[in-house]
């Protein structure tokens, strides 16, 4: 994954369909997620479903009432919880490539 890559997954748009849940990214990438993978999201009502917020400009999501929170980052695979590792990511330089 290049840098562009872990800039841009930033959600613009998120819905559900029956076994999903749905991410539209700013760069117009579409992310569907099986529900099964986010219990409290498969239990959760449509009006809970519809109930949430984005931070950090679109890189998380927030379902208050079901204490639901999913990284958009890591819907994509992009694992940049550590300071560190987010670093190495964009630089390209890993634990593997020194």
């Amino acid at each position: 994954m290049n840098t562009s890559t872990v800039e841009l997954a930033r959600a613009h748009r998120v819905w559900f369909d029956k076994d999903n849940l749905w991410v539209q990214l700013t760069d117009g990438r579409q992310v569907g997620v099986p529900l099964a993978y986010f219990p409290r999201l498969a239990g959760a009502t449509a009006r809970q479903r519809k109930h949430f917020v984005m931070s950090g400009g679109g890189t998380g999501l927030h379902w208050e009432e079901i204490d639901e929170d999913i990284s958009v980052p890591g819907l994509l695979g992009i694992h940049t919880a550590h300071p560190m590792a987010a670093a190495e990511l964009r630089s390209g330089q890993t634990n593997a490539t020194r």
